[in-house]
């Protein structure tokens, strides 16, 4: 479990030392998006990073507390938006407080908790870090998503046991944290199934987003991971995800979501809901082969039937499902069919002074009807989009870690001659240099 392991990192640490640990990210994060003809492009650089401190006492006993921030260094006026469609950036605004893009400088105490551990239990109350696949920081930008509540955590040799009961959330992107209800609808909402602009922000009435995580170890070859997501008043998700290695270089996962509204989906007004539809499921297959130490292929193939759109909230993680690419989803869709292809391959460079992580990923999106609101919150058209995401790794300089993420987006099928489907969505083109400094 990655808060487990954390955790046990930290204590490693600050046995020897009465004064804990002192560590942080500094981060410089250039984004150019293109977008199609005359549609405005945006050009956006910000610095900032964060620092964390963390102690153990007591023996068992831990303490961290985590400042996050960015800077504008104030390349464009993203408050500007493009002339046709009136509508401002949609990646550039997320490197900033995109909910107050007149501060230059967001600061904000993401991380602040106590924790205790004994033997294979560990528990963690306060602010913090989470990880899973629908639920995570997704701190591909300056300030990852925050969560705000208590979370327990039991692991052995062949299973692990999460639970996690949160009341606040700080989404990606921005400087504070809200309630389970009121962070559903900080960022876009896409439309309603009326096609109107959907009204769910500020709307939506939950208190509480409760997790319950397993992992089991069936055989030496089989394992079973689930999650089940309780959101009060709006939504319960179940994700299974069965892992089978068929022997040394071939493997098989599958995955499954089934999606169901619990109370009123949000709001008793069908005009502010959130979760519409009564049902959505999902199912994924992935086949990976790994022909040596630095080298893995995968293809994978998900579908979401027509029953209901697949909807997890944008502020509270990426979806780590198999058909995602990085700068795009397919959550607010239903009759979806997506088609990935990964290659992941570690190169020694110079002599091995230089290491270069690459992951290069080709998919295409098979989506209904941008003119279908009912299967289409975000009025996405079928795209193809193909990634490259290189890592740089420097022997003499282990602290620095660049990142180059180039990204193309695709439109094809027949599309209305409407600006609104092609912009920040499709036939674009995507420069993300990054800078990191881990101290």
């Amino acid at each position: 479990m990655l808060i487990a392991s954390t955790t046990l990192q930290a204590q490693d640490s600050t046995k020897n030392s009465n004064w804990g640990k002192l560590s942080g990210q500094v981060r410089s994060f250039y984004l150019h998006t293109s977008n199609k003809g005359d549609l405005k492009d945006f050009d956006a650089l910000a610095t900032g990073g964060h620092l964390k401190y963390q102690n153990t006492f007591a023996e068992n006993w831990e303490f961290g507390v985590a400042l996050y921030t960015t800077a504008n260094m104030g390349l464009e006026d993203l408050r500007e938006p493009d002339a046709r469609t009136r509508k401002t950036s949609r990646y550039e605004e997320g490197l900033f407080n995109r909910l107050n893009l007149d501060q230059r400088v967001t600061a904000i105490l993401g991380e602040l908790y106590v924790g205790y551990q004994k033997k294979q239990h560990h528990f963690r109350l306060g602010r913090m870090k989470y990880h899973s696949p629908l639920v995570n920081g997704q701190d591909g930008r300056m300030i990852p998503s925050l969560f705000q509540g208590i979370q327990y955590q039991f692991h052995s040799e062949n299973t692990r046991i999460g639970l996690a009961l949160f009341n606040e959330v700080a989404p990606r992107s921005t400087g504070e944290f809200f309630g389970i209800g009121e962070s559903i609808g900080t960022y876009a909402v896409g439309r309603s199934q009326s096609g109107n602009p959907a009204a769910y922000a500020g709307q939506t009435e939950s208190d509480f987003l409760f997790i319950t995580h397993l992992e089991q170890s069936i055989s030496k070859n089989l394992n079973l991971k689930a999650w089940n997501y309780f959101t009060e008043n709006v939504s319960n998700s179940i994700y299974l995800k069965p892992e089978w290695q068929l022997s040394g270089k071939f493997g098989i996962h599958g995955e499954y979501l089934h999606q169901s509204r619990v109370g009123n989906g949000g709001n008793a007004v069908d005009s502010l809901r959130y979760f519409q539809d009564q049902n959505s499921d999902l199912i994924g297959l992935q086949l990976r082969y790994k022909p040596g130490k630095n080298k893995l292929f995968t293809l994978a193939y998900d579908r979401i039937f027509s029953n209901g759109q697949y909807l997890s909230p944008r502020e509270w993680g990426r979806e780590f499902l198999f058909s995602f690419q990085k700068r795009e989803r397919s959550e607010g869709s239903a009759n979806n069919h997506a088609l990935v292809f990964y290659y992941h391959q570690d190169l020694d460079l110079a002599e091995e002074q230089l290491r270069i992580q690459s992951i290069f990923s080709l998919g295409h999106q098979w989506k209904p009807s941008v003119l279908d609101p009912v299967q289409s919150k975000y009025a996405v058209p079928d795209y193809t989009q193909i990634n490259w995401d290189l890592f740089f790794h420097f022997r003499k300089l282990r602290n620095l870690k660049p990142e180059l993420l180039l990204v193309t987006k695709l439109a094809s099928g027949d599309i209305p001659e409407n600006p609104n489907f092609f912009f920040n969505k499709t036939d674009m083109f995507q420069i993300n240099l990054v800078l990191n400094y881990n101290f």
